[in-house]
């Protein structure tokens, strides 16, 4: 059911946004973060004043915490999964690639087990205080249970104070201090962060190797540092114009701060996170986008590669109008790319890069998209933000550099590889679950990708791309699951593809046909095309004739219900379902064997076909 909105001028985002679904309830959080950073202990204490909102129908006697760096110490469940996943060898070791062939995460390795106690990280919450009760509190490595002294009422509101210490961990896996390009501090998942509660209920998930879910909020924090460092972060700046370091607006003079440390007050409203990153060599350069934000490149002054900086900012604003054509506009006012931890790592309206790396840049800044704005638990359906963002950012890449051929030719080769490899599981696996890191990163980022580009396949290239435009205007700010966008997919293109989702998604049944044998029927030229995968699929079959003409017969699923539109300028003969029970199905055209030239399952290589070999039958002169 849709409802009418109206804008006002003048309210947040929040209050703004469209309400696609009613019933999906979101709770809703305020941070007021005060934190006070010792740059020589690489220590910080804070307070937290945080007012959660119950937007359920339940009663919540208790209420959980993300403590993420007690992840950074040896023995910890991070430490050792890394330690034993490294057991399983997947290749043979390539020197020269610095590649031991082994299967754990190799930035992480067995790094969390050497950290000295002045290196690892750890969040200690002294006390959390409602209404001047101290609440109880049970503390599980990375998750910390708070048992309310009165629980919380539906459709009401509490308060908590929160005190906690920490330390800032040998940067080892996203965030931490000094990573290898020297970068000082990279401060993400850093503070207690209150667990999402959704329809599913506590998504109460350890910190042990993956990606992050969180509450919808707005987040009001200080950061006293010392004078010399530069902060940045993902939000806006209240007091840029006592701060100063380039983000001061207009002709200002700044004062010297009076004495050995500056705080920094930040503002982000209708987010899931806040990320920050400070360093005393921190250099910034800007570009306006059309129609867009403001883009901001933070990186170290002096780095080598610093005219890469530059050419990352121009190509990052030239990007902008294809992300806003094909995938709905950028809805805050900054986006910052920031130098920092341990590759690229994604945060709302900030992303943190190891490098001037272009394709990463729009690989993290596209995740805005499907993890910013959409918010999906990224533990339970990893692929629906990594896969809709590697298929995104190989999308604006290619357009913005005109490359020729098949875009995603690289994920369908990795995810073919997957599938011999043996090691495939279904892409619904949690992600912390996998068996191997080689089959989580294939699952998640190349099948995910390519279950957007076959879906072109599937319904039409134009379909699809409305049907990505219509989820991100539907379910932005409403944490969709896979079911919510097969709906908007059913809606727009008209078919059901709920079996495409069960195939694809959660189990690991593949593709295969094969063109079969041809023969004469009633006068006509029989074709047989053979199912020989246990996927189902529509089939484009493209016949050539030796006079040069070209017509195209297109098979529906019978599990569709519905055909995909024409996609091209050739002659499409349209034939009767194909019924997923039977292996074979066999269509007939009014031309002669001796006419053919060749016969050709899907021309585009759109189909997820494992072996294309058998997909062209040329007939010999």
């Amino acid at each position: 059911m849709r409802i009418k909105i109206y804008v006002i001028v003048g309210l947040s985002l929040l209050s703004s946004m469209v309400i696609a679904q009613p019933d999906r309830w979101q709770q809703k959080i305020k941070y007021h973060i005060n934190v006070n950073m010792d740059v020589v202990k690489n220590r910080f204490s804070g307070t937290e004043k945080i007012d959660y909102t119950n937007n359920s129908t339940d009663t919540l006697k208790r209420v959980f915490f993300h403590l993420y760096w007690n992840a950074f110490q040896p023995n910890s469940s991070m430490d050792v999964r890394s330690r034993e996943l490294g057991k399983t060898r997947l290749n043979e070791p390539n020197p020269k690639r610095d590649y031991d062939g082994l299967d754990w995460d190799a930035r992480v390795k067995d790094r969390i087990s050497k950290l000295t106690p002045s290196e690892i990280g750890y969040q200690k919450v002294s006390a959390i205080i409602v209404n001047g009760v101290a609440q109880k509190l049970i503390e599980h490595e990375t998750i910390l249970e708070v048992v309310l002294a009165k629980p919380i009422l539906p459709k009401s509101t509490i308060s908590l104070e929160v005190n906690f210490e920490a330390q800032v961990p040998l940067q080892v896996r996203r965030s931490g201090r000094d990573n290898k390009e020297g970068v000082r501090y990279s401060m993400s998942q850093w503070y207690p962060k209150m667990v999402e509660y959704d329809y599913q209920g506590w998504n109460a998930n350890p910190y042990v190797a993956r990606e992050f879910y969180g509450v919808w909020g707005d987040y009001n924090v200080q950061i006293t540092i010392d004078k010399n460092y530069m902060v940045t972060a993902g939000g806006d700046l209240l007091n840029a114009n006592q701060i100063g370091f380039g983000y001061e607006v207009g002709p200002v003079k700044i004062a010297p701060p009076a004495g050995s440390t500056i705080t920094w007050k930040w503002q982000a409203n209708n987010v899931h996170d806040f990320m920050w990153a400070a360093d005393p060599s921190y250099k910034m350069i800007t570009r306006k986008t059309a129609n867009g934000p403001l883009i901001r490149m933070v990186y170290k002054a002096g780095d080598e590669n610093e005219v890469n900086w530059q050419k990352m900012a121009d190509t990052c604003a030239l990007a902008y109008p294809i992300i806003a054509k094909n995938f709905g506009a950028y809805p805050y006012k900054t986006y910052t790319f920031v130098q920092g931890g341990d590759g690229g790592m994604e945060y709302p309206m900030a992303t943190l890069l190891k490098s001037s790396s272009i394709g990463t840049a729009i690989h993290e800044w596209m995740h805005t998209w499907y993890q910013m704005m959409m918010g999906s638990n990224e533990a339970l359906y990893p692929w629906l933000d990594e896969g809709f963002t590697d298929y995104a950012s190989t999308r604006v890449l290619a357009e913005l550099r005109n490359t020729p051929g098949f875009w995603y030719a690289d994920d369908y080769k990795s995810y073919f590889n997957l599938v011999k490899s043996g090691y495939e599981e279904p892409a619904s696996t949690h992600a912390d679950h996998y068996n191997t890191n080689f089959a989580y990163g294939i699952a998640s980022y190349s099948k995910g990708s390519i279950f957007i580009e076959q879906l072109g396949y599937i319904v039409g290239d134009a379909v699809r791309d409305k049907i990505l435009l219509e989820y991100y205007h539907t379910w932005k700010y409403k944490h969709p699951n896979p079911s919510d966008f097969i709906r908007v997919a059913e809606k727009v293109s008209g078919m059901e593809l709920d079996w495409y989702k069960e195939y694809w998604i959660n189990s690991t049944k593949y593709i295969d046909y094969a063109v079969g044998d041809i023969s004469l029927l009633d006068g006509k030229t029989a074709i047989t095309i053979k199912r020989l995968g246990k996927m189902p699929m529509p089939i484009d079959v493209l016949i050539t004739y030796k006079d040069g003409s070209q017509e195209v017969h297109y098979i529906p699923l019978n599990l569709m219900y519905g055909s995909k539109p024409n996609e091209n300028r050739l002659t499409r003969l349209d034939h009767a379902e194909w019924r997923w029970t039977h292996p074979d199905y066999q269509f007939t055209t009014s031309r002669s064997i001796q006419d053919i030239k060749s016969i050709e399952i899907d021309p585009s290589s759109r189909l997820a076909d494992l072996n294309r070999t058998n997909n062209k039958l040329v007939i010999p002169e």
